[in-house]
This record gives C-alpha cells, sequence and structure tokens, in this order.
C-alpha cells in the first residue's frame, strides 16, 4: 500500500507490501510496464478497479482455520472489497493458498495488535463495526445502506470478543429456516459481503488505484520485476 494511504492507519498496524520495493514509483512501474501489456489485459485489470471497494471492509477477529481466511480473502476480492483487517490472538494469521486462489495477491491484509486497534483505526476513518450475529437486529441488505461498513467476523470457535462486541455499534444476522444455528464463517461472509456491495459503485482513491493497476501489470509482464530494476535503479 502506498505512503500516502498508511498514513490514515494505526502506526502499528501491519500491512501486506506491494510487490516492489519502496524506492519505486507507482507512476514510474506504470510508465515502464504498461507498453508491455496488452490493450485486452490493460482493460481488464481496469474494469476490475473501477469497481474497487473502499468503502466495505472486513475485519476478522483472531480467525483460526487457514482454509476460512483464505475463502474470507477470496470473497472479498469477488465482492470487490480490498481490505481484510485481522485481530490475531494466539495464532498468526494464515490462508490456505489452495484456497484462496490468488486473491491473497490482490487483497490488502491489515493486522492489528488488538481489538481496540483495529477499532480505534477503523473508526478513525468513518467505519461503522458491525458484528455478526444469529440474533442481529440488521438483515444482509441493510448492509447496503450503510455509508462506510466493517464487517466483524468471528473466531470459528470462540466468536466475536467482547472488546470488539462492545465497539460493534450495530449486529447483523443470516435469516435461516433450517435446523442448524449457524453457518461457518466463511460462508457467512459470502452471504453478508454480496448483499453489503450489491449496488456500491467503485471507490478507491486515486494513490489506491495506481499502486493496483502497477501491481496489476507486475503481475502481467514475466519478469518484470528484472525490467524493472534495469529500467528504474
Amino acid at each position: 500500500m502506498n505512503r500516502d494511504s498508511e498514513e490514515v492507519f494505526q502506526p502499528t498496524a501491519r500491512y501486506t507490501p506491494r510487490p516492489w520495493p519502496p524506492r519505486w514509483q507507482a507512476s514510474r512501474i506504470i510508465e515502464v510496464l504498461e507498453p508491455i501489456v496488452g490493450e485486452e489485459r490493460q482493460s481488464r485489470i481496469k474494469g476490475v478497479l473501477e469497481a474497487r471497494l473502499q468503502s466495505v471492509v472486513v475485519l476478522m477477529d483472531s480467525p483460526h482455520d487457514p482454509h476460512n481466511g483464505a475463502a474470507v480473502m477470496r470473497s472479498a476480492d469477488a465482492f470487490g472489497v480490498q481490505e481484510v483487517h485481522v485481530v490475531p490472538r494466539q495464532d498468526a494469521f494464515l490462508a490456505s493458498n489452495l484456497v484462496a486462489r490468488g486473491a491473497e495477491r490482490w487483497v490488502d491484509v491489515i493486522e492489528h495488535p488488538s481489538a481496540q486497534a483495529a477499532a480505534s483505526a477503523l473508526a478513525k476513518r468513518g467505519f461503522e463495526l458491525v458484528a455478526t450475529h444469529p440474533e442481529g437486529e440488521l438483515l444482509p441488505d441493510d448492509l447496503a445502506s450503510l455509508p462506510k461498513v466493517a464487517l466483524v467476523l468471528g473466531n470459528e470457535r470462540d466468536g466475536i470478543s467482547e472488546e470488539l462486541t462492545q465497539s460493534a455499534g450495530r449486529s447483523v444476522r443470516v435469516p435461516m429456516v433450517g435446523f442448524v444455528e449457524s453457518l461457518n464463517v466463511s460462508v457467512s461472509a459470502a452471504i453478508l459481503l454480496h448483499a453489503a456491495t450489491r449496488g456500491r459503485p467503485g471507490d478507491l482513491d486515486p494513490n489506491n488505484y495506481e499502486a493496483l493497476y502497477a501491481q496489476g501489470l507486475m503481475r502481467s509482464v514475466k519478469r518484470a520485476s528484472d525490467i524493472l530494476r534495469a529500467t528504474l535503479d
């Protein structure tokens, strides 16, 4: 993530780095690589980024199963959500590459040292934290009307921590009519992200758009790093 975007977050958070040295600028990467990438691929990348969202994020509270973490990342990418925030407890955040299917290369993972730090960082950016709960007062379709929503997902075994539960202004439920009382966390995430993102226009800020476009070009050119090193260093 570029420096302008990082300054918005808590300084104690850890981010997924962009796949290039800090000394390289996204604008220069684009200048070098864009002529090498075909127009069809350029249009594909731009089309995805124009629909990308910063007004919807996911906050995972101490995810335990790497398959669930990867599935949530995959859903985030599928529905145009750029950021997945994580509060690790005892276990570090892991995501299975086999399940993520490349989503880990396109979604920003932002780790926070505590639930309080995560809630504070998101609140400062104007997000309303909405916790998933079997008896939540909101329905999935209600999420689309919230200007900026952070969907809080609990740990597979322990649910959402008390600290994050108190920080969440409201809660949302997935209506069910069967005998089961809950869904797997990744399934709930997919249902709720689909509802939260429906009808929202892409809202990436220019700096993020440029950085992600540069990243897309790098992923599209063989030995892009070698080409850039020869040109930019």
